[in-house]
């Protein structure tokens, strides 16, 4: 009987010693294997050592999606390391505080995001080695902060080159499943970001779920844009590791009309997004004249899909599998629907995956009734360690029930589900519109909006009212040829129960989001909300 790796840099040692010259990065004009990803870390690894990082050390890394970010983060581990991913363009003050809450001992960045890193390291509470990749002006590194160069310590060998490809050339540090391997911070639209805690072990689980119901193979090709540092983007290169199919890894979803013309260039079996580039993709002109006859199967995850996108995204790649998602960063994926439950319940996100358990219940922690709203709580083997360095927020969001030895986790979402047990995301706890008495879901309203061709995106929310207590408000982004308020309203009114038609409507150019794709509806609150 074949034994499965325990850890998640086994993984990648695993599939290169089957096919070491199997594809397993595209990036650019780059072409990657998985013998020379396996090496690379390798020779990472080693020098992270030489910078006397110990097990369970943080590395941070500040890259877009690119090669020398899925060397660093399985280097990071096979060096016993926790990797922290964060976005290629954070911001100083995020990056200080990563750095100071994480206590990371290396960073990882880019050269052109020196002066980023500088600001970042003059408030720094402690210190912290940083290797640069890239070159900056006549081949110099960085001269605002003294660092090591990436192609000093892991050079681009050829695969015939002179680095090992099958271990290291030193004895590397051990450690079990049960160790962390990452931590990765949330989006925080609201106060400070929360690390979450993840260990080998949860982060297997968690993949081996989602490849049991997309059913990965081998010759997939997944065309990834989602950042690394989002765990979305992140699990595409970690489950492709634990298969041994190929990434296309994009830096973004800024040009789409190019990442379009990839899916036919590189043959793309697999396209996860969001429900941000869902929007994009359905409004681009001449959407039809893509070829996307190698597409087996897209995901939607990171927010709620629209019931209108949703079925235009079906009738645009008709043989293509479409698996409706819904997941957190604490536990990555909860839920799923796909197939002929598409048609019969558009605006479900299914049942919980493999592997795990869901209830949904009050504020006392009983369970509810189908129908009724409630939190939805989740156990299983894909749930998060706790919060990094936050004994009291892991314990207001763990609870035990007395019955199992496990504990709960406590989403803060708000769900119902209906008399077959399919879940329906109503809204993040704090989101719930509370209008004449009655809790109203910004989802539901926003999903017979997206009905109307014309509109690319919307987002619904609660504005203080001295009559009802929050009247509910509707920003439209719509194509040119803009829809009247009247006809919007008509619409709602056909669809909607008479308190959750909109009181207020307002076209916009565009609707802010957070760094993973995400509609913030905080801005929307604090800014465009005071209009």
């Amino acid at each position: 009987m074949e034994h499965h790796p325990d850890l998640l840099h086994e993984w990648l040692r695993w599939t290169a010693r089957r096919d070491r010259t199997k594809e397993a990065l595209v990036c650019g004009q780059e072409r990657w294997s998985y013998g020379r990803l396996d090496a690379c870390s390798d020779r990472f690894a080693e020098s992270l050592l030489d910078m006397t990082v110990t097990p369970q050390d943080r590395v941070v890394i500040m890259l877009d999606n690119c090669p020398e970010a899925v060397i660093g983060l399985f280097g990071t581990l096979k060096a016993g390391g926790v990797f922290v991913l964060v976005a290629g363009n954070t911001r100083a003050r995020r990056l200080r505080y990563v750095l100071d809450d994480s206590q990371a001992k290396v960073l990882v960045a880019n050269v052109n995001r020196a002066a980023a890193v500088a600001e970042a390291l003059q408030g720094c509470s402690h210190d912290v080695q940083v290797i640069w990749v890239g070159q900056g002006n006549n081949g110099e590194v960085c001269q605002e902060v003294a660092g090591r160069k990436w192609q000093d310590l892991c050079a681009h060998e050829s695969e015939s080159g002179g680095v090992s490809l099958v271990g290291s050339l030193v004895e590397l540090p051990r450690c079990i499943d049960l160790d962390l391997a990452a931590i990765l911070y949330t989006s925080a639209t609201t106060g400070q970001a929360k690390g979450v805690m993840c260990s080998h072990r949860s982060m297997i689980a968690a993949a081996k779920s989602i490849l049991t119901y997309i059913d990965n193979r081998e010759d997939d090709v997944v065309l990834n844009v989602l950042p690394l540092s989002f765990g979305y983007g992140l699990y595409q290169v970690l489950m492709a590791c634990m298969v041994g199919f190929t990434v296309v890894l994009e830096r973004s979803f800024l040009y789409p009309h190019i990442t379009m013309q990839r899916i036919a260039q590189e043959h793309v079996t697999g396209f996860p997004l969001v429900p941000s580039m869902a929007a994009m993709l359905l409004r681009m002109k001449n959407i039809d004249e893509y070829d996307f006859r190698s597409l087996r199967y897209i995901t939607s995850a990171g927010a709620a899909l629209p019931v209108g996108h949703l079925q235009r995204l079906r009738q645009l790649v008709p043989q293509a599998t479409v698996f409706n998602m819904y997941g957190l960063t604490e536990c990555v994926r909860v839920c799923f629907l796909s197939g002929a439950e598409l048609d019969r319940r558009p605006a479900s996100v299914g049942r919980p995956m493999p592997n795990c358990e869901v209830r949904i219940v009050d504020e006392y922690g009983d369970p509810v009734a189908p129908g009724e709203a409630g939190e939805l709580i989740i156990r299983g083997a894909n749930v998060m360690q706790g919060y990094w360095r936050d004994r009291e927020m892991t314990d207001r969001t763990f609870r035990s029930d007395g019955e199992t030895t496990s504990r709960w986790l406590y989403s803060g979402d708000y769900f119902r589900t209906d008399e077959a047990g399919y879940l329906y995301f109503l809204a993040r706890r704090d989101d719930l519109i509370k209008t004449r008495g009655e809790r109203v879901s910004p989802r539901e309203v926003e999903d017979v909006i997206c009905e109307l061709a014309a509109v690319r995106e919307t987002a619904v929310i609660g504005v203080p009212d001295e009559v009802l207590g929050q009247a509910i408000k509707a920003f439209i982004v719509c194509d040119e040829a803009l829809l009247e308020e009247k006809a919007i309203l008509r619409h709602c009114l056909k669809r909607l129960e008479p308190l959750m038609v909109p009181k207020h409507i307002e076209f916009v150019a565009a609707l802010p989001k957070t760094e993973r794709g995400k509609i913030n509806r905080r801005e929307l609150q604090t800014v465009l909300g005071e209009g």
